[in-house]
């Protein structure tokens, strides 16, 4: 899954800080206003803090993301509905990927998406690309219709048309093409009447083209466009397209 930001510098895990006590409390403060101010603070101690100060906050938001991701497995209707119907798939098939919370795991990600599945490790959250407690709920959705469709049809994820279909399928049904989505992100830039559409096939296009086996923007289009109609109108497990 990727999202409609343009790229930025690559994120890198920082080290751990060189004690805990050095960032918490006075000590923190202290070094943050010797940051800010630059009194005292050479260039191995500015290097520190710029450390110290990325990993606190990946620390806070891996947090948060778990926070989120908790409450979404328990109230968000689309993603209890998600997790029933993959539970039914792995009953018939006992040899399948079990789903539990532990599928579900939060990390940084250097590039600009906010998720992404792989059929035997599970669903990656990226937690430094996540807006918002329902930003989350929709990347949750999106790759639990991959997970899905992965037990259901054993999808083969280098094969393109296989790809393009569950990209289309999970754009489609996750709520993330949904009117007040695409107005946020593109404000009176799209066509009302068939913005749905043209997000599902925007969004399925750049994922089919970060395939290694896709060739370039024009060989993702035609790919996304020849399995349109019998996935976009592939709704399971849902009934219709409710977000």
């Amino acid at each position: 899954m990727v999202d409609d930001i343009p790229p930025v510098e690559e994120v890198s895990k920082p080290n751990a800080p060189q004690s805990e006590s050095s960032v918490h409390g006075f000590e923190w403060w202290r070094r943050t206003f010797q940051y800010k101010t630059g009194i005292g603070l050479d260039e191995d101690k500015k290097r520190q803090y710029e450390n110290d100060y990325n990993f606190v906050l990946q620390r806070r938001q891996c947090q948060k993301c778990y926070e989120n991701r908790d409450w979404i497995l328990k109230y968000s209707p689309t993603v209890l509905f998600m997790v029933q119907q993959i539970a039914k798939l792995n009953q018939r098939n006992t040899d399948a990927l079990k789903f539990d919370e532990s599928k579900i795991v939060c990390d940084v990600c250097p590039e600009w998406r906010s998720g992404g599945f792989h059929p035997e490790l599970g669903i990656l959250i990226c937690q430094n690309r996540i807006r918002d407690k329902w930003h989350l709920e929709d990347t949750m959705a999106h790759e639990l219709v991959h997970y899905f469709d992965n037990l259901k049809w054993q999808v083969d994820w280098l094969n393109l048309k296989h790809h393009a279909c569950s990209e289309i399928r999970a754009s489609s049904l996750s709520g993330e093409c949904r009117f007040s989505q695409e107005f946020a992100r593109r404000g009176f830039g799209f066509k009302i009447n068939r913005g749905h559409q043209e997000c599902v096939r925007r969004r399925a296009t750049l994922s089919v083209l970060g395939n290694p086996n896709c060739k370039d923007q024009q060989h993702a289009e035609k790919i996304v466009e020849e399995v349109w109609e019998s996935c976009f109108n592939d709704t399971r497990p849902f009934e219709e397209i409710y977000r």
